[in-house]
């Protein structure tokens, strides 16, 4: 097994009924990506294609087309290193562009849930192996020897007899014409090259320089702009509104009611807020004018008073509290929190006698042509979809939340010219699909050991989507699959739903119930007078990739030794996205506010595909996650979200973040999810280090509104 990694610093082709051979991209789709994205023409060099994954043109450049979306995260590089590693190319020559929606080639396109990589890392590999054989078959032929003869080499097939070599650019039209073969080998990681290696991503240079086409960047000829004025109020509607004032201003075009408000047309953005800031609207605010935060949080009490549906249970609870040695109960909850991405919604949309194109960035192609095409009520392959780059997604921009999509459609049905929708920062805040609040009762007891024994948590929380058995599954994330052998357990769940819409937000669930699983935990550790991580061993028997990466949390903190005077330690592990996370925080206070100094985090996901972008990840959820913990917070007043940018909805700074130790964990188990990983570890190490601290138990967030004095 490979050394342990530390870092520290601040079901496709086979659906298809195999690859795609000599098929080029119709026309209008290869046509729209060139001449319309951001007036930035890409290159179309002849190429052609042994699968529905690879190009590989005349000049020997290598084109791979991803069906996975680009939020930051490094996905598009990690599938672009599978496919390389088997295809046997050179990294210095790989291109990567987002694939066309496709079922018939990629199935369900979408980027949600840290499945990028779990879901592709069979048919990516797949694809390189088939293209590879295929490239080395064509040589073998043009040299009239046998295949066995012949290997492939950093974009070469070697003639292994006399050493002559064929560039792939000269043989893949050849070998475009050749039976797929069947059971391609693959290779064994011992030969790996490129992946698992920490090699450069593919999208660094053009987000440097600028040429990087994001949503906000897409230009399209005779693109106009649009703005839409909103009720303020959730769930209420348009009831009257007057545009005269706004269609005086320099630039507005026109102004119309939708089914979503008031849109104002405009040559520019500017103008179109301009515009927009000049409409006379009055609402038809409903019953969520009377809808609170402390409303909310009171539906949420009267819910957990009521039974529940069972997501887990094990034991007799009531058994097994009536006969604890001690007993604690305990409230825990969190607020409503925004996505709060970089780039603000956007959407392009042009809608024409024969079908339509939309510009997008987007966590899911294929669902946003199913919006577009139901809205326009036309077949979904009518709708072209262009995938562009996100400046952050989150689970915003994913499934079932593509109202902004939806909106830009209703706009340009009635344009009928491109026009681009842009929401503002503002309209971005306040009319989200927010992450749930969520309250939760428990109950637990200590043995006369002091070992944990009893465990219950109610929850009350909003419904992501369907229940089973009275379920979500989501909802219940991190306290359902609590992994400590405790033997008496309940965990029950009560749909609190409220007028706020809700919806994935980065490792849903998860981040909220990891926080109050964990904190809880180490409530019961105190309760039996156990050190935490003492009591985390003893109860993690059946989940050794757990225990390990808690062993190597634990021994990089030095958690054994006493920390730097005035510092404090907290501990927390957790399975999320199928992966193993274990995170150990060292704080000071000052003044009633904390200082997150260091954390040391470790992680198993199994076959690693880049350390350097996994370590980005984990680095990106650790500051996410200290956002949430420290400052997230959406309340609402009168139906109305009173945060509104980042003056009121402040995200952690440069000097708020700690120095990130992260250690990685050689695997050979298959890969798992990374982006969701460290989020929801790092809320309860920070709060677990704060009773450390102060002997205060932190059972509500943000921080700000704890008394930690």
């Amino acid at each position: 097994m490979s050394t342990i990694t530390t870092v520290s610093r601040r079901g496709f082709m086979s659906a298809a009924g195999g690859v795609m051979l000599g098929f080029a991209l119709p026309a209008r789709r290869a046509d729209a990506q060139t001449a319309l994205i951001g007036n930035i023409p890409r290159a179309q060099t002849p190429a052609h294609k042994p699968n529905a994954y690879i190009h590989i043109g005349t000049d020997d450049s290598i084109t791979f087309w991803i069906p996975r979306s680009e939020m930051g995260q490094g996905s598009t590089t990690a599938c672009c290193q599978m496919l390389a590693e088997e295809l046997e190319c050179d990294w210095s020559k790989v291109r990567m562009e987002f694939a066309p929606v496709d079922p018939s080639l990629y199935g369900h396109q979408t980027t949600v849930g840290s499945q990028a990589i779990r879901s592709t890392w069979d048919p990516l590999r797949k694809a390189g192996a088939e293209a590879r054989e295929m490239l080395v078959q064509a040589a073998a032929q043009q040299w009239g020897v046998a295949k066995s003869q012949c290997r492939a080499e950093s974009g070469f097939v070697i003639n292994t007899a006399s050493n002559a070599r064929l560039n792939y650019g000269a043989i893949a039209e050849v070998a475009a014409k050749l039976s797929v073969p069947e059971n391609a080998a693959l290779k064994d990681p011992s030969q790996y090259k490129i992946l698992g290696k920490p090699v450069k991503r593919l999208d660094t240079r053009d987000k440097v320089s600028g040429k990087t086409v994001f949503g906000m960047d897409t230009r399209v000829p005779g693109m106009v702009y649009a703005t839409l004025q909103r009720c303020p109020v959730l769930g209420g509607k348009v009831a009257t509104f007057d545009g005269t004032k706004a269609k005086a201003v320099p630039g507005v075009k026109d102004v119309f009611l939708t089914p979503r408000g008031v849109a104002v047309i405009a040559d520019s953005t500017w103008a179109a807020m301009q515009g927009k800031k000049a409409l006379l609207v009055t609402y038809d605010e409903g019953e969520g004018a009377n809808v609170s935060s402390a409303t909310i949080r009171a539906s949420f009490v009267k819910k957990a008073s009521e039974p529940g549906a069972p997501a887990r249970k094990e034991g007799d609870i009531q058994a097994g509290l009536a006969k604890a040695a001690k007993k604690i109960d305990a409230v825990y909850e969190v607020p409503f929190l925004a996505h709060a991405a970089m780039e603000p919604l956007n959407c392009t949309a042009h809608v024409q006698p024969d079908g339509a194109d939309v510009w997008a960035p987007t966590q899911s192609p294929t669902s946003t042509r199913a919006v577009v095409a139901q809205e326009l009520g036309i077949a979904p392959d009518k709708v072209n979809v262009h995938t562009t780059f996100m400046g952050g997604g989150f689970g915003r921009r994913g499934e079932g939340e593509l109202d902004w999509v939806l909106e830009a459609a209703q706009i340009a049905k009635q344009v009928g010219v491109p026009v681009k929708l842009v929401w503002t920062r503002e309209d971005d805040m306040q009319h989200d699909y927010y992450r749930p609040a969520s309250y939760v009762e428990f109950s637990g007891g200590v043995d006369a050991q002091g070992w944990p024994s009893a465990y219950q948590a109610k929850i009350a929380c909003p419904a992501f989507g369907p229940l089973r058995d009275g379920v979500d599954g989501t909802a219940v994330g991190g306290l359902s699959n609590l992994p400590y052998e405790i033997p008496d357990m309940l965990v029950d769940y009560r749909p609190a739903n409220a007028i706020v819409p809700v919806a994935y937000w980065r490792a849903p669930g998860t981040s909220q119930n990891n926080y109050f699983a964990e904190c809880f935990f180490d409530e019961l550790c105190a309760l039996g007078g156990k050190d935490p991580l003492e009591a985390r061993r003893h109860l993690l028997g059946k989940t050794p990739r757990l225990l390990n990466v808690l062993n190597l949390a634990a021994e990089k903190s030095g958690w054994s030794a006493k920390p730097t005077a005035g510092h404090f330690r907290g501990i927390a592990c957790a399975i999320n996205v199928g992966a193993f996370v274990a995170s150990v925080a060292e704080i000071s206070l000052l003044r009633g506010l904390v200082k997150v100094h260091r954390v040391v985090c470790a992680v198993d996901v199994g076959q690693v595909i880049n350390p350097a972008i996994l370590t980005q990840q984990i680095e990106g959820g650790i500051v996410f996650g200290l956002t949430a913990a420290t400052k997230g917070e959406i309340t609402l007043d009168r139906g109305r979200v009173q945060q509104a940018n980042f003056n009121n909805y402040p995200i952690a700074r440069l000097d708020e973040t700690p120095v990130i130790e992260t250690i990685i964990v050689p695997s050979a188990e298959r890969p798992s999810g990374a982006g969701e990983v460290s989020n929801p570890i790092i809320i309860p190490a920070v709060v677990n280090a704060i009773f450390a601290a102060t002997g205060k138990r932190i059972r509500k967030l943000p921080l700000h509104s704890a008394n930690l004095a």
